[in-house]
C-alpha cells in the first residue's frame, strides 16, 4: 500500500513540474515577443521582420520586385531574408540565456 501511495505522490509532483514548467515556457515566449529584427535581402527589395519567438510579422517586396520575371529573385530573397532573421532571433536568445535574462527549465 505504501508503494502504492508513494507513486500516486510522484505522479502528482511530476504534473506539477509539468505545469511549472508550461509557466516557464509562457514566460520565455512574453520575453522574446518583445524583441523584433528586421532583414533585407535582394539589394533590400525584400524584408522581413520577426519577433522573438521566430513569428514573421511583416514582409515587403519593392513594388519593382512584382514582376513575373522576377519570381525567383523574389522566392530567394525571401528565403534569404526569413533564414537571417530567424539566425539573428537565435543569437538574441542565445545572448539572453548567457546573461541570464532566460532561465531554461530543468528536466529531470
Amino acid at each position: 500500500m505504501g508503494s502504492r501511495i508513494l507513486k500516486i505522490m510522484t505522479m502528482f509532483s511530476k504534473l506539477k513540474q509539468i505545469k511549472d514548467m508550461r509557466q516557464q515556457a509562457k514566460q520565455i515566449q512574453g520575453t522574446l515577443s518583445q524583441e523584433h529584427v528586421e532583414t533585407s535581402a535582394t539589394w533590400g527589395k525584400v524584408k522581413i521582420a520577426m519577433n522573438g519567438n521566430q513569428e514573421v510579422e511583416n514582409v515587403t517586396i519593392d513594388p519593382e520586385m512584382l514582376k513575373p520575371e522576377n519570381k525567383s529573385s523574389i522566392e530567394t530573397g525571401i528565403k534569404d531574408a526569413v533564414n537571417e532573421a530567424v539566425k539573428k532571433v537565435q543569437k538574441i536568445m542565445a545572448t539572453k540565456i548567457r546573461e541570464g535574462n532566460i532561465k531554461i527549465p530543468d528536466f529531470k
